[in-house]
């Protein structure tokens, strides 16, 4: 997963204070909250890895899986799978849920970046 962009990282419970909310107070940075059982997560994934290059680092990806972080979920009050989450100066801004268009991340992310 993370391999295929620099722009394009794991998240977990461990490093999510560091790498997502810290960082983003440099950057922009989605959180795809994601898991393997889930048939919008697989139709969503390879979109976000698609699209997120294309931004050349103004915005980057944090891929965690919910299985395995199940606290980040709880604390993020996450109802269901994919849900990706935009971080901002430390802070969440906005969200989506479900499986979307390349077209609708594309929006999502430009109305939510400099």
């Amino acid at each position: 997963m993370s391999d295929k962009s620099p722009f394009i990282f794991d998240a977990d419970v461990d490093n999510f204070n560091e790498t997502v909310i810290e960082a983003s107070r440099e950057t922009p940075i989605l959180v795809d909250f994601t898991a393997d059982w889930c048939g919008p997560c697989l139709s969503l994934g390879p979109i976000l890895e698609r699209v997120i290059p294309e931004y050349q680092g103004a915005v980057i990806l944090a891929k965690v899986d919910a299985d395995e972080n199940m606290k980040l979920c709880g604390h993020y009050g996450l109802r269901g799978f994919p849900t990706v989450l935009l971080f901002r100066d430390g802070e969440e801004m906005e969200r989506f849920s479900g499986a979307q268009s390349p077209s609708f991340v594309r929006d999502f992310v430009d109305r939510n970046i400099d």
